[in-house]
């Protein structure tokens, strides 16, 4: 595909990110300073957003933003000719979730009319002007306190939330989100590194991603010390207040309803069907032989982001452990094809 000068300036936009994480804090320059400082804004405002949360996901993004990656991705898509304005409602439970939305409504022509998470309206502004800067000119956006007048509308909220937006947005052309979690499978052949991998799956975020791990699936004969025992790299978990408040609170209420579950002083495991966790709380149960497990994922399909597994279990579109938070530029949420929608509003 030919490509055009808004690739070119998200390009230097990873460079400028790449360049802000992999250098000394003297030598930042004004930009790099104010980056600097609306990270920490950010933090104030949502004390989820940990410096180190926001660093990871920053990186995460300086690694997409390359000339290659970016037009492999769009290569499969016709774009389309005609500008259409479409309305995003942004989530906020991980920093930067809602810039790849951003990005695609731009990236296939189209204006996008944005309405920031309360918990995440720092840095996206700021990434938003250094791509405009880059470019040398405008780019078709604008940020907004309310959505009107609008073509399509890509929309994020919880369950309740999402049948509002189903009814409010009903007469428009529409991606309504709802709430989703990921899952991993175990077939106890894990090695030690492996299961550090899932950690990763489980803890990175502090669990508030779609894509974060809250089920397990282990044989009946998995240890579960296997698992407490590669957590211990996420053991400072525990000193983030309002964490400590979930697994204090959720600690308590086990205690008081006499239910069994499994306990490191960071994190609970309990044996549930459930595939929705409270935070702190991993749900297992125990498998006799993988047909269970596969009934299971397709009974509650919809509720599932990803599937972390070793590349060699005989489980459908799995993912490998350690790469739940790892997603390409063609991962979608909720398994739906953004760019497709926005090629064919």
């Amino acid at each position: 595909m030919k490509k055009d000068t808004k690739i070119s300036a998200l390009v230097q936009l990873g460079l400028f990110l790449n360049k802000f994480l992999n250098q000394p804090e003297e030598e930042y320059s004004s930009d790099e300073q104010e980056l600097k400082t609306l990270m920490s804004k950010s933090e104030i405002e949502n004390p989820w957003f940990t410096q180190e949360s926001l660093r990871f996901a920053l990186g995460k993004w300086a690694d997409l933003l390359k000339e290659d990656k970016i037009l492999q991705w769009l290569s499969t898509y016709r774009l389309p000719e005609n500008q259409k304005k479409v309305g995003l409602i942004l989530a906020g439970n991980i920093p930067l979730v809602g810039l790849h939305d951003i990005i695609s409504v731009i990236l296939s022509q189209h204006f996008a009319v944005i309405k920031l998470s309360s918990k995440d309206k720092c840095l996206i502004p700021f990434l938003m002007k250094k791509w405009e800067e880059f470019l040398g000119g405008k780019l078709p956006f604008a940020f907004v306190d309310k959505l009107e007048n609008y073509d399509a509308v890509i929309a994020t909220g919880s369950n309740n939330t999402a049948r509002y937006l189903e009814y409010y947005f009903g007469k428009v052309k529409h991606i309504i989100r709802k709430n989703r979690t990921s899952v991993a499978v175990l077939d106890g052949t894990e090695s030690d590194e492996e299961l550090q991998l899932l950690a990763e799956d489980i803890f990175r975020y502090y669990g508030l991603g779609c894509r974060n791990v809250t089920r397990l699936f282990i044989p009946e004969s998995f240890k579960i010390n296997c698992l407490f025992e590669n957590f211990l790299n996420f053991k400072d978990i525990i000193n983030h207040h309002k964490y400590a408040n979930n697994y204090d609170y959720n600690r308590a209420v086990y205690l008081l309803n006499q239910e069994k579950f499994w306990d490191n002083n960071f994190v609970m495991l309990k044996e549930d069907t459930q595939l929705f966790s409270p935070l702190s709380v991993i749900n297992f149960s125990r498998y006799k032989d993988l047909e269970e497990v596969k009934e299971f994922l397709a009974l509650h399909r919809e509720d599932i982001q990803c599937i972390v597994a070793k590349t060699d279990i005989e489980i459908d579109n799995t993912i490998p452990l350690g790469q739940a938070q790892n997603p390409s530029l063609d991962t979608y949420a909720d398994n739906v094809d953004t760019m497709v929608f926005l090629c064919e509003i």
